[in-house]
Order: structure tokens, then sequence, then C-alpha cells
């Protein structure tokens, strides 16, 4: 049951820190948001209240990978070999053991603060290559996660029609992925249907990436989007730049702002390797930088020019992409590290002099993973889902500090400081773990086992 209202000695509101605040929720939204006042009786009181963060790109059956891809190659590994090793794991994947694995990381998002997912989700078809009866078999697993664990789903179906740039043949690990546009546009239909059940769930279009589609089926993937959120992948790696202009004589990003109205609404994932041109011009067009730091890092693929891409106003997000590691405020923190590797000085993300880094950190994946996921309004307001993250003042690296204070002490010292989640209102995560934690690890350990001796 949804609590009617909840106290908060302090909560991250958008116009910044308010004390002594009573939300109201009725039916899943926030009702009222009062600041200054006394407790009452029958309220839930907790000390510090967060908006729950958008965890923009996600490829949730990787979640049962994680860790399988730690030992060196014969020559030098790179998201390319890694990506070999990905392709051997899903070959046995069952419609079952996708849904249990998706359980998990999404119980695991929840955990850590994470209250909406955007799953990139293309794996659509059986290990043979052969679509299902129902086409939206996959897509239904991974509405049933995210049913069972309560969090808000962006669902972004895939379109994977080729094995690189200008329509080169698929290789066989792909087989799962591949459509035409025409079981692509069946997909997206019965995948509307799929997540209509689930309060608050949309959907959007994803053309994998240039090196799987070509320029005539991203349009027609465009259209059959007919205004929702498009999310691609581009400029991951500098192979895939290299490909790009080889066979365009552009670069990735470049490609895309020439021959795609590429706007708000639109996420281009990772945009790593752009050059200070591309940089701006994509800034300037309002689309969503998705950024992925742990994969990114995890896959050794480079580092985000975040400097520049703040001076020319851009807007950015995170996701936990492949997650081999599943955390907000892990993914905030290796966002601004990196930064500061890159860099080679500190709190590059902070924005402005006198700015807390943990609180530009929040503020810009909030505003950037509502834009990516369609989220409106975002926040801690009247009329938007209550959906809450309550830290635990008790951590040792949260107390002594107030306001801003705790935010850098979550992001940079304390990951794991949540103590209770709300999902539209519902409690879903207590005392920092998920409520039906053990029966979705009791299911993912199942799949997990088969999947390890098959």
């Amino acid at each position: 049951m949804s609590a009617p209202s909840l106290f908060f000695a302090a909560a991250l509101l958008p116009d910044g820190w308010a004390h002594e605040v009573r939300i109201t929720i009725t039916d899943g939204k926030i009702g009222t948001i009062a600041t200054g006042q006394r407790r009452e009786p029958a309220d839930e009181g907790y000390a510090i209240g967060l908006p729950g963060l958008p965890n923009l790109h996600s490829h949730a059956f990787q979640r049962g990978m994680a860790g399988l891809a730690e030992v060196r190659g014969p020559t030098a590994d790179s998201f390319w070999s890694w990506r070999e090793v990905m392709y051997r794991f899903l070959d046995a994947l069952t419609p079952d053991d996708v849904e249990a694995i998706a359980a998990l990381a999404y119980a695991e998002m929840l955990e850590s603060g994470f209250t909406r997912v955007g799953e990139f989700h293309y794996l659509h078809h059986d290990p043979d290559g052969r679509p299902y009866g129902n086409p939206a078999e996959m897509a239904e697993r991974i509405a049933a996660a995210a049913s069972e664990t309560g969090i808000g789903l962006t669902l972004l179906p895939v379109f994977y029609a080729h094995g690189g740039f200008g329509g080169a043949a698929s290789a066989p690990g792909q087989r799962r992925f591949i459509c035409t546009p025409g079981q692509f546009e069946s997909i997206m239909n019965h995948s509307a249907i799929a997540v209509s059940a689930l309060p608050d769930a949309t959907i959007g279009v994803a053309p994998h990436s240039l090196r799987a589609v070509t320029a005539e089926e991203l349009q027609q993937v465009i259209t059959i989007a007919n205004g929702r959120a498009v999310h691609i992948h581009a400029a991951e790696q500098r192979r895939e730049v290299e490909e790009c202009l080889a066979w365009s004589g552009a670069r990735p990003v470049e490609w895309l702002l020439d021959h795609a109205e590429v706007s708000r609404g639109w996420c281009i994932v990772h945009a790593t390797h752009m050059s200070e041109q591309e940089t701006r011009r994509l800034a300037r067009s309002g689309a969503v930088a998705g950024l992925c730091p742990i994969t990114e890092a995890s896959l050794g693929d480079g580092i985000f020019n975040g400097s520049l891409w703040l001076e020319a106003g851009g807007l950015y997000g995170v996701g936990t992409d492949s997650n081999v590691e599943i955390g907000a405020a892990r993914e905030l923190r290796q966002l601004e590290y990196a930064q500061r590797l890159r860099n080679e000085r500190r709190n590059v993300l902070a924005g402005r002099a006198g700015a807390a880094t943990g609180r530009s950190l929040v503020d810009a994946a909030l505003a950037g993973g509502a834009a990516a996921l369609a989220l409106s309004p975002p926040g801690l307001v009247a009329g938007a889902a209550a959906d809450l993250v309550a830290l635990d003042a008790r951590h040792p690296s949260l107390a002594l500090r107030q306001d801003d204070g705790w935010l850098d002490g979550w992001i940079f010292c304390a990951d794991l400081a949540i103590d209770t989640v709300w999902r539209r209102g519902e409690k879903v995560v207590r005392q920092g773990r998920h409520i039906a934690r053990e029966a979705i690890a009791r299911r993912y350990l199942a799949a997990l086992q088969r999947l390890m001796t098959t």
C-alpha cells in the first residue's frame, strides 16, 4: 500500500533544497508538496528525500554475463572481442531466462536509486534466429520483470538489420536481432500492447547504430516512431568512426546531423568520439548524450568530452548499459572521475565556481534522463509520478552534512546509503533491499546455473 503522505526533514525540489516537506500521494502521483510543515501523526517520516533518477540505457540480459569477459584474449581486448563473448552468452537464453535476469537487474537499479529504465531491447528471436509466434515474446518478458519489480519502463525496441556500414551482411552471432522493416513494425505494434498494462510505461524506437541500419532504413524507423523517442548508438569506438568515414566520408554523429532531423527527443548513446564541431552541433540540436560511464570504462571505449559538451549547453543523462555493475551514484561518480583523468583537474562537471559537483551531476542526470525517456514533468513536482528516494542520514559519509553536502557524500563516498525507494508511491525498497529480492535472486541463480552448464 502507498502512504498517503510522506514527511522529509529535507527534500530536493526543482528550485533547490526545502525543509520540513510534506508530500501527499494520489493514484501514484504527487498530489501536493508543502514546505515548512510540522509532521502529522499519519505521516511517514524520513530525513533526506530525492527524486528517483532515470536510467536511460540498459541491456538487461547482459546482467547475467557480468564478470564473464574478464580473461585476456590472444590479442588486444576491446569492445569487439567483448561482443563475441556476449554473442556466445545470449545463444542459449530462453524467454524465462531473460525475464529472470531482467528482474534482478531492475531490482538492483531500484535499490541504487534508479526508478525508471530505458530498455534498449534487441533480443527479439529464438536461438536459431526464427521469430517467435508472438512477435513481442521477449518484450513481454521485459514488461513482466518491470511489473514484478515496480520499476518504470520505457521500452525501446531495436531495429537491427546489418552487420556493418553500408548494409553489410550480418554475422551468425547477430541472428537473434536481425529484422526487416516489416518485422520490426510488427514487433513495435505488439510491444506497445505488451507495455500498455504497466502504469506510465512508454515506448520509443532504437535504430541500433549506423552499422546496423542503412540510410533508407533509418528513415523508415523514424517514420514508425511517429514522434516517439529515438535512441541510437553512435561514436562509441574509434574503429566505428574509422569505418563510418570509409563508408560515407563523414563521422557517425556528423552523418546523423546531416541526414536526420536530430533534435529534442533523440538520445545519442555514448557519443564518445566526437570532433569539437560535432560536439557543438549535437549539443545545439537538443538531443541528449546518453552516457554509460561504467560500461564505457569496462569496454575501454574512451572518455566523453564532458567539459566541451557543458560549454556548448548540451544535455546528458546516464545509463547502466551492460549492467556489469549497477548503481546510480556509481555511474555519476565514474562520469566525474573520468573527466578528472581526462582534464587533469577536479570538479569538472560542476559547471561553475561554487557549485557542488554531486548536485550538478544529479540535476543533469535528472533533466537529461527525463528528456531522453519522455518524462514530464521530471523531479518532485505536483502531477509527477511519486518516484522518490530516501537517503540514510545515519550513514557515516552523510553525517554532519546538509543539503548539497549529502549528495556529495552519497555519490563520492557512500553509494549504498539508500534507505527507502518509492515507485508511484509504492515502497519497493526497504532498508536498502528490494522487497522481493529473495525470490528474484533465487530465479536468477536458477537461470544462471542452467546457462553456465549449457
